[in-house]
């Protein structure tokens, strides 16, 4: 990802910013909308889902937060 970012423009940093702030905040609403479910799935299903949807956010902040530090070092302000 890091020398992908570099080849980007400061509109498209601030593009996929964005889209990846959505996908985060998609796959949260996703997470609280399954667990109010009166859907039964076992303990290790439960754990194994748990343990992905903790991975996909903990890469999406590390990409977010990889975007976040090259605008910065350009100078540009973050998309919202």
């Amino acid at each position: 990802m890091k020398n992908h970012i570099a080849d980007l423009s400061v509109n498209e940093l601030k593009a996929e910013l964005r889209r990846l702030r959505e996908n985060l905040c998609d796959i949260e609403d996703m997470h609280a909308y399954s667990g109010k479910t009166s859907v039964h799935i076992g303990g290790k299903t439960a754990q194994t889902m748990q343990e992905d949807f903790e991975e996909e956010c903990r890469e999406l902040n590390e990409k977010i937060a990889e975007i976040e530090k090259e605008l910065r070092s350009r100078g540009a302000a973050e998309a919202g």
